[in-house]
Parts: structure tokens; C-alpha cells; sequence
């Protein structure tokens, strides 16, 4: 068996572990919470607030696949939807029709995402700063840039077509969960079929062979950053759809939860695997265990504490397959002297 098939073996078996989790999860909230979670209305709503962290979480896979990570998603996404906001307040002021102040607005939201993006990608590239330490600081500078703008205030004038789209549904199935659903094939295409791709996920396995393959790092942390914060930008479509307002504070919890969708999907946080199809199922998976708690009127404090050992226990995992990968040392001529 080569390498390619022990890659894919690797991926089936974290889908169906995935998919087994996801079925587990819809079986006992609908056992427990009959006469709620299993009506037309609570999926529908259900299904109305996967997208946005949803993608919020591929652009952490994004990040991840290369050995990086990007705590500043969150904000560049409020960021970017408070563009839209500003864009949707310049159409009300100039009485612009609707349609095209769409097509201004969504444009404008990627355009700053990735700007911000590459923000990340050049300290990280150019200065040599680590991507923790470099999105941690970014992600308090685009919050506070947010804050300035908006006076820490909410925005509430949305391109009209934007904010009809939070709402928007097709044979019963939101619009947003359907645009998901093309963002996540759009981004398994980039990791999985793309030169960067290749790439991004060579580096994050083996930084050091990387390095003596002749390709530019530095675009790939330009490239990397770049495209997660382009995600960012369209996950802001989705927030100010579904929240009918943007705002510097949205989504306070957004970023662990992200992180550990990222992880408990399949994606290696210490770089060299990414699993889109497990992040888009650990997505549901996870919003339907936050739905099932909140109809049981469990305390939300309970879901921050699975949260958090859902991550601790799948990067311990990660790591300790890491480790068993890893080629063991030539033993030295004392030790083999000995022997």
C-alpha cells in the first residue's frame, strides 16, 4: 500500500467517524427533546446558523494545513461586516439601487478580509513572527480598528439583497447552508487540486524538506493568510445576513469554536493534514449539540467545558499521531558500541 492510499484510508475513516458522530448526536438530541429538535422549524433554524462559523472554521483549516493558525478570523470577519455596513450606508445616502450596491458590498467585505490577510501573511513571512503570536496581536488591532469605526456601536444599514439572504430559503433549505456547502467544495478544490494547496501542506508536514524543494515560503504564508482572511470576508456576508447588523463585538466565542470544529473535523493542528468534508460535518455536529443543550436548557457554560476537552482530547490525538510518524534517530556509535 502507498502513501496515497494510506491517505485515503486515513481520510474515509475520518469521515465516517464523522458522519457515525453526527448521526449519534441527531439520534439522542431527537430521543431526548422529541417534540422540539426533530420539527421543520428548529432545523430550519438550525440550519440558518451553521454557515457563518462554518466557514469561519475552514479558514482555520486554511491556516492549520500549513502549520500556522489565525486567532484574528473573528475579527477580520466583524471587520469586514462592518465594510458592508458602511457600503449599504453610502447606497442609503446616494439612493444607489440595491443590486448594485450588492455587488459593491460583497466584493468590498472579501477585498478587506484578505487585506487583512495579508497583513498576517507579510509579519509572518517578512518579520518572522510566529502566526499565534502575529493574529493575536492583528485580531486586537482589527477589533479596536472596528471599535474606532463604529464607536462601538451596531450598524444596521444592509444592502438590501444582503440582509433578504439571512432569510432566504430554497425548497425549504436556507440559501446560506447551500452557498456553505459551494465555499467547502471551493476550498477542498484549493487544498486538494491546487499547486498551493500541495504546497501549503508540505510545508505544514515538513518544514524543513519544504525549504529545499526551491518554492518561495514566504508566498505560501502571503497565499495562506491571504485566503483565510478572504474566507473571513465571506463569512461576514452570512453574519450580517443572519444578525441584520455588523457590529466589532460579534461572535466572542467564534474563535474557539472554530478552532475546535478544525480539529475534531481531522485537520492536524500542527500542519500537514486538513479535512474539509470533516469540518463541514464537525460543524453540524457541533450546532446541533449547542441546539440540543440550549432545548434541554442546559447551563451554556457545559458546552464550553465539552468544548474545550473536545479540543484538549483530539490535539493530544493529533499530536501523539504525529509522534509515531515521526522517523526515529540513527542510534550513535556509543549506543550501538553498547549494544
Amino acid at each position: 500500500m502507498n502513501i496515497k492510499d494510506l491517505g485515503g484510508a486515513a481520510l474515509r475513516h475520518d469521515t465516517a467517524r464523522m458522519a457515525i458522530l453526527l448521526a449519534l448526536g441527531v439520534v439522542v438530541f431527537g430521543a431526548l427533546t422529541p417534540r422540539t429538535f426533530l420539527t421543520g422549524l428548529n432545523l430550519q433554524s438550525l440550519s440558518f446558523s451553521i454557515p457563518e462559523i462554518g466557514i469561519l472554521a475552514l479558514a482555520m483549516v486554511i491556516a492549520m494545513a500549513s502549520g500556522g493558525i489565525d486567532l484574528s478570523v473573528v475579527a477580520i470577519a466583524n471587520l469586514s461586516a462592518i465594510s458592508i455596513a458602511l457600503v449599504g450606508q453610502w447606497g442609503i445616502d446616494y439612493a444607489v439601487h440595491p443590486i448594485f450596491l450588492t455587488l459593491i458590498a460583497v466584493p468590498v467585505s472579501i477585498l478587506v478580509g484578505i487585506a487583512c490577510g495579508l497583513v498576517n501573511g507579510i509579519l509572518v513571512s517578512a518579520v518572522n513572527i510566529r502566526p499565534i503570536l502575529t493574529t493575536l496581536a492583528t485580531g486586537s488591532l482589527f477589533a479596536g480598528l472596528g471599535i474606532a469605526i463604529t464607536n462601538g456601536k451596531a450598524l444596521y444599514s444592509l444592502p438590501q439583497p444582503i440582509a433578504d439572504l439571512g432569510l432566504a430559503t430554497l425548497a425549504g433549505v436556507p440559501v446560506t447552508l447551500i452557498l456553505f456547502a459551494v465555499v467547502g467544495l471551493a476550498v477542498w478544490f484549493v487544498l486538494d487540486r491546487t499547486t498551493f494547496g500541495h504546497r501549503a501542506l508540505l510545508f505544514g508536514t515538513n518544514e524543513t524538506s519544504a525549504r529545499y524543494t526551491g518554492f518561495s515560503i514566504s508566498k505560501i504564508h502571503l497565499q495562506t493568510y491571504a485566503f483565510a482572511g478572504a474566507l473571513a470576508g465571506i463569512a461576514a456576508i452570512f453574519i450580517v445576513a443572519r444578525a441584520a447588523s455588523a457590529s466589532a463585538g460579534f461572535g466572542g466565542s467564534y474563535i474557539m469554536l472554530a478552532i475546535t470544529i478544525a480539529v475534531l473535523g481531522g485537520t492536524d493542528p500542527t500542519g500537514g493534514r486538513a479535512r474539509v468534508v470533516g469540518c463541514l460535518l464537525a460543524t453540524v455536529l457541533l450546532q446541533v449539540v449547542s441546539n440540543g443543550f440550549n432545548l434541554l436548557q442546559v447551563n451554556p457554560y457545559i458546552y464550553q467545558i465539552i468544548q474545550g476537552l473536545i479540543l484538549a482530547t483530539f490535539v493530544t490525538m493529533s499530536v501523539g499521531r504525529r509522534r509515531a510518524r515521526a522517523p526515529r534517530p540513527a542510534p550513535t556509535q556509543k549506543e550501538t558500541t553498547h549494544a
